[in-house]
């Protein structure tokens, strides 16, 4: 029960900026729905124009109507399936596939395939950059990123990165931000020169994996598998502050309208962080999901999250090429959790 404050000192209170009702969000699961399906998990993607929710899954997409928690098709033919991105001014969607280097480009209404892609190998995360029109993978294990026409289906362009790129975001003006995971440090690409143009450490992070922007502040924020998110300004070009979040992050989002930035992590937490201003941050929650949801995806509409799990049984045995191999998944309790705040 909380004690009734005075109407007066709640004016005065509200007056003075001490009141933030939008700081401290009640966002808890309203709904879990078992999707069922084998292999593992990786990247989703909300597509608000569809009202669809693309979820990557080791040998295939997933496409879910996320309102009623039906699968509605899935998209076939990837081998270790990691991320997902939509061109809408082309009509068409990509998705990557890190064993054999390719993407798989399917038509965006119907999602029927219509044709593969080469990049490069271990090819993981992939976005649109509206400003130059350009779907961008980033490819882990070669070092590299590769630019995709996606009106013509085919690449154009190949970038240097020197790290290993995780998650990246585009700022809306041709430049995107990747984490670089073993060095530790943001890398600014210019999608038109093709070329990183800036870097910069985000030390003490270590092995920086989500990451989110906040395109009006200039502000990026990477999830961090130390157990914290670094918050850089990218004008910049320099870490601001860290915060500590959960452990096993994989997935970042930033919530324009409520000013939140948020980190799933794998140990059953999403971590909530407020943006009091473009210098302030803090932590106001770190909200129950589960164990293994380290991925998410968010509707800035309606500011419901999305994140999936699953139970998960005792590891293979390991091998040389597989020493340390993921623990397999229960059959039928592949999950779907919808928070809302």
């Amino acid at each position: 029960m909380h004690a009734r404050i005075p109407i007066g000192l709640g004016m005065v209170l509200l007056l003075c900026g001490g009141a933030t009702p939008a700081a401290a969000p009640g966002y808890h699961v309203a709904k879990r729905v078992v999707l069922g399906g084998e292999g593992h998990w990786d990247y989703l993607l909300f597509d608000p124009a569809g009202q669809r929710l693309f979820i990557a899954r080791e040998n295939r997409v997933m496409v879910v109507d996320p309102v009623k928690g039906v699968v509605l098709a899935e998209i076939p033919g990837l081998k270790r399936a990691h991320g997902i991105a939509l061109a809408d001014e082309a009509g068409r969607g990509f998705a990557t596939s890190g064993s054999d280097g390719m993407v798989t480009m399917f038509d965006w209404k119907t999602l029927k395939v219509l044709g593969r892609i080469p990049t490069e190998p271990d090819d993981d995360a992939v976005l649109y950059d509206p400003a130059s029109k350009r779907i961008v993978t980033f490819n882990g294990g070669s070092r590299t990123a590769t630019e995709i026409d996606p009106a013509a289906g085919r690449a154009i362009g190949r970038i240097l990165l020197d790290g290993e790129p995780e998650f990246g975001v585009a700022s809306g003006d041709g430049r995107l931000y990747v984490n670089l995971e073993d060095t530790a440090e943001v890398a600014e690409i210019s999608t038109i020169a093709m070329r990183v143009i800036r870097r910069w450490s985000i030390a003490p992070c270590a092995s920086p994996t989500g990451l989110a922007i906040d395109r009006a502040h200039h502000r990026l924020f990477s999830g961090c598998r130390n157990k914290v998110m670094a918050i850089s300004d990218t004008e910049n070009a320099r870490l601001l502050t860290t915060l500590p979040i959960g452990e096993g992050v994989d997935g970042c989002a930033f919530d324009p309208a409520t000013q939140l930035a948020f980190a799933s992590n794998g140990d059953g937490t999403l971590t909530v962080v407020h943006e009091d201003n473009p210098d302030a941050f803090r932590v106001v929650a770190n909200v129950a999901t589960r164990r293994g949801a380290r991925t998410m995806a968010l509707d800035e509409t309606t500011h419901r999250i999305f994140t999936v799990t699953a139970d998960l049984g005792p590891p293979p045995a390991s091998t040389t090429a597989q020493p340390h191999p993921r623990p397999g998944i229960v059959p039928g309790t592949f999950t779907l959790l919808v928070l809302e705040p």
